[in-house]
C-alpha cells in the first residue's frame, strides 16, 4: 500500500514532529504516541520563542490565539499559527507554523503540519494533516466506526488492520477537502488530491487525483 506510506505522503521537514515518525511506515502509527512526544519535546523548546501557558502547553510567542479559544494539553502551537474565536483544542495536538485553526473548530490527538488550514467549523480527531492541506467549511474527520470495531485501512486490492479504535483521516501534503465532506474512519488521501464538496470518503484515495462523490464515488487522475 505504497500510497499510504509516510515517505509518499509527507515532507517531514514541514513539521516539528518529524521525530515522531521515525521508524514508522504508515502515518497512523504515530497516533498513540502524540501526547508523550509533546511532553518530551515541550520542555526543550527555546524559551525565547515559546512560552508555557499551562500544564504541558507551549505556545509560540508569534502565534495569535483568540482569548475565547480553549487550549488543553498536551499541546504545542508553533510559530505564526493562528487559533481563532472559540476554537476547541482538546489535547494531544501539534499545530504547525502558519497553520489556521478556525472559529468553532475542534482538534483532538492530531498532527497539523505547517501551513494547514482548518478554518471554519471543522472537527479533526485522531488524524494527521500534511503540509498546506486544507479542509473546507464544515468538513470533518469521523474517527470512530458506528459499530465501534477496530479500524481497517482498505485499498482496492489490499487492507491493513490498524489495531486502532479511533482513527480519523490521514491527509497528504497539499490535499484539498471540499466543504461539508465527511472523511470516514480509516480514510487515507494521497498528496495533491482534491476532494469535491459534499463527498463521503472512505478507504485509500490515490495521490494526484480528484474524488467526486456523485451517485456513489468516482476517482479520476488529475489533468496536467
Amino acid at each position: 500500500m505504497e500510497t499510504a506510506e509516510i515517505k509518499n505522503m509527507y515532507d517531514l521537514s514541514e513539521t516539528m514532529a518529524e521525530g515522531l515518525f521515525d521508524g514508522k511506515t504508515y502515518p497512523w502509527e504515530v497516533l498513540p504516541e502524540i501526547g508523550d512526544f509533546i511532553k518530551k519535546i515541550g520542555p526543550t523548546l527555546d524559551a525565547d520563542i515559546y512560552e508555557k501557558r499551562g500544564e504541558d502547553i507551549w505556545v509560540a510567542k508569534s502565534a495569535t490565539v483568540a482569548p475565547t479559544a480553549f487550549l488543553n494539553g498536551p499541546l504545542i502551537i508553533d510559530e505564526d499559527a493562528e487559533v481563532r474565536h472559540c476554537a476547541f483544542i482538546r489535547g494531544n495536538a501539534i499545530v504547525g507554523k502558519h497553520a489556521v485553526i478556525g472559529n468553532s473548530t475542534e482538534l483532538k490527538n492530531v498532527v497539523i503540519f505547517n501551513g494547514v488550514q482548518v478554518p471554519h467549523y471543522n472537527y479533526v480527531g485522531d488524524s494527521v494533516l500534511g503540509h498546506k492541506s486544507h479542509m473546507g467549511a464544515g468538513s470533518i474527520t469521523s474517527n470512530v466506526k458506528s459499530d465501534k470495531t477496530l479500524v481497517v485501512v482498505k485499498a482496492e486490492n489490499e487492507q491493513i488492520e490498524t489495531g486502532l479504535k479511533k482513527f480519523g483521516a490521514m491527509l497528504g501534503d497539499f490535499v484539498e477537502v471540499g466543504c461539508n465532506s465527511v472523511l470516514n474512519p480509516g480514510t487515507v488521501v494521497g498528496c495533491h488530491t482534491n476532494i469535491y464538496p459534499l463527498s463521503l470518503v472512505r478507504g485509500v484515495v490515490p495521490a494526484h487525483s480528484v474524488y467526486k462523490n456523485r451517485q456513489g464515488s468516482e476517482i479520476a487522475p488529475m489533468r496536467e
